[in-house]
């Protein structure tokens, strides 16, 4: 009799990919459509009130550019668009996640990973820029980490302080300001996280070319089988 197959195991099931894509499609829009936000007021405030003639909590160094209308129009719709999308697309994931108990099984580290061993080993593969990847296929502690901060506090703090900046949501629940203190609190807080996040995505990008880029990314299209 022959043997039979070893059996197959998906690495990356169909909500999680799905969900990655659509968040890789908004995210280059919501960047696109900031960075045009942005170079119309690079300059950052802290209360309630901010504009050019008040004095800044920081700035960034290129003048504004209040004369193009992709920046004072298309940029801010496309960039309110793409953020509902974002919202929609992650409270789906995060749905999910909670029934699938995704986050308990790929997100909780097990003992071994709480090692300081274990950490040192994985945190010598990164700094030498080697391959990250559990020989398992799981996720190892950083990116269990990473993770972790990213689902649950980084998005929902981007989030937030997005709403935060927007008139009608702030009508119906004014206690967003008493969490950020103020609009334009929310708005700078709401610029440093936008920029965790991105380089979250630059670290990732190369983390993903380390553990070999193209199986990485037919995995998360296909699923992947090990």
């Amino acid at each position: 009799m022959t043997a039979p197959a070893p059996a197959t195991q998906v690495i990356h099931k169909g909500p999680v990919r799905i969900t990655h894509w659509v968040n890789v499609l908004t995210f280059v829009a919501l960047a696109i459509s900031g960075i045009g936000i942005l170079l119309a007021h690079p300059r950052f405030y802290w209360g309630e009130t901010g504009f050019f003639d008040m004095p800044a909590a920081f700035e960034l160094p290129f003048d504004a550019n209040l004369e193009d209308l992709w920046v004072r129009a298309y940029g801010r719709e496309v960039h309110f668009l793409a953020a509902w999308i974002a919202v929609l697309n992650g409270t789906a994931y995060l749905a999910w996640g909670i029934y699938a108990r995704h986050f308990q099984s790929s997100f909780v580290p097990n003992r071994r990973q709480l090692q300081w061993a274990y950490i040192a080993q994985v945190l010598g593969r990164h700094v030498r820029l080697q391959n990250p990847s559990e020989e398992s296929g799981g996720y190892n502690i950083l990116q269990k980490t990473a993770y972790t901060g990213v689902v649950f506090v980084l998005l929902p703090a981007v989030i937030l302080s997005g709403l935060t900046m927007s008139p009608a949501v702030t009508a119906a629940f004014p206690q967003l300001f008493t969490l950020f203190g103020g609009r334009q609190s929310a708005r700078t807080i709401h610029f440093i996280v936008a920029n965790a996040l991105v380089l979250f995505v630059v670290i990732h990008v190369l983390m993903t070319y380390l553990a070999g880029f193209r199986r990485t990314l037919m995995s998360m299209i296909t699923g992947g089988k090990q």
